[in-house]
């Protein structure tokens, strides 16, 4: 078994699919069945189940990748250690972190940082909370920045600072200008929200729930800048950051103190519970940390 061809196994698990995985991993299709057909034949055992033209992770499969995701770590675990001996001098710094932060919390951290260190490498991915907790797991970024509570056995959390969430809406909307509104105005008007696998959308979901109402948005949209543009269009309301917002600067956008005692949501950083952090990482952590108590 070569190093290569777990590569290969584990590019055809996360995408299902031998074209995708072929195309991701920069091969013939051929070519990569062929590799998997020889790691199932060392393995003794078929490693996927071929419905057609569809393929699932068979039984052994699954233990398989659990393992070759061990094997991978653990040779991040060296590099990680080995680089250590440059200390701060050289290296890189993977970090995924929610759109919010990515516009708000994030950049005088990261001028600090570069200002400091400027032989480091920073990589910052604007990501979802769910989706920062698979790449730490699978060790495609070294820390996470992201909504509260992350619970996983693998995975450790440092709290930073509460984000208070408000109503944003166009300056003509028959709401604008009211200082604060009730919770309940999700269910008395049209509004645009993240759809219901964002994490931000549960929680709001949550809360709405204890009032006696599901939100119904009148459009669900992927992104925060495609969902204010509805906002400021007249189109319905919304529910988000209000520093995410303020740092908008938006003159077509006011907001509104949602009256809920429990309006608000924790960020921290997470990162892997059993891994190395490298002294990048460790130092941008602190940095984080100091950025909030200033």
């Amino acid at each position: 078994m070569e190093l290569r061809q777990l590569e290969y196994f584990i590019a055809v698990c996360e995408e299902l699919h031998f074209t995708r995985a072929a195309e991701k991993l920069g091969m013939t299709q051929p070519s990569l069945s062929q590799q998997i057909g020889l790691l199932e034949h060392e393995m003794g055992m078929k490693l996927f189940d071929r419905i057609g033209r569809r393929i699932a992770i068979a039984e052994p499969g699954i233990i398989l990748l659990e393992h070759a995701y061990r094997v991978f770590h653990e040779i991040e675990q060296a590099k990680a250690a080995i680089s250590e001996l440059h200390g701060l001098e050289r290296g890189s710094l993977k970090v995924g972190a929610l759109l919010t932060a990515v516009n708000t919390i994030l950049p005088p951290t990261l001028i600090d940082f570069h200002r400091k260190y400027p032989s480091i490498e920073i990589a910052v991915s604007g990501m979802r909370t769910d989706d920062i907790k698979a790449a730490l797991l699978h060790n495609a970024i070294d820390i996470g920045v992201v909504y509260l509570p992350v619970e996983h056995p693998d995975l450790e959390t440092i709290p930073l600072w509460k984000e208070e969430l408000v109503l944003a809406m166009s300056i003509h909307h028959p709401l604008a200008g009211q200082p604060a509104v009730p919770l309940a105005v999700l269910n008395q008007t049209a509004a645009i929200l993240l759809p219901p696998t964002y994490f931000l959308r549960q929680y709001v979901d949550k809360l709405c729930q204890k009032e006696g109402f599901l939100p119904d948005p009148a459009i669900e949209l992927t992104t925060l800048e495609s969902i204010l543009m509805m906002v400021k269009r007249g189109v319905g309301v919304t529910i988000l950051a209000k520093s995410y917002l303020h740092s908008l600067q938006q003159s077509d956008l006011c907001i509104a103190q949602i009256d809920h005692p429990a309006m608000e949501m924790e960020i921290g950083i997470v990162y892997r519970r059993n891994k190395h952090l490298c002294s990048a990482s460790r130092e941008f952590i602190d940095m984080l940390k100091q950025s909030k108590e200033n």
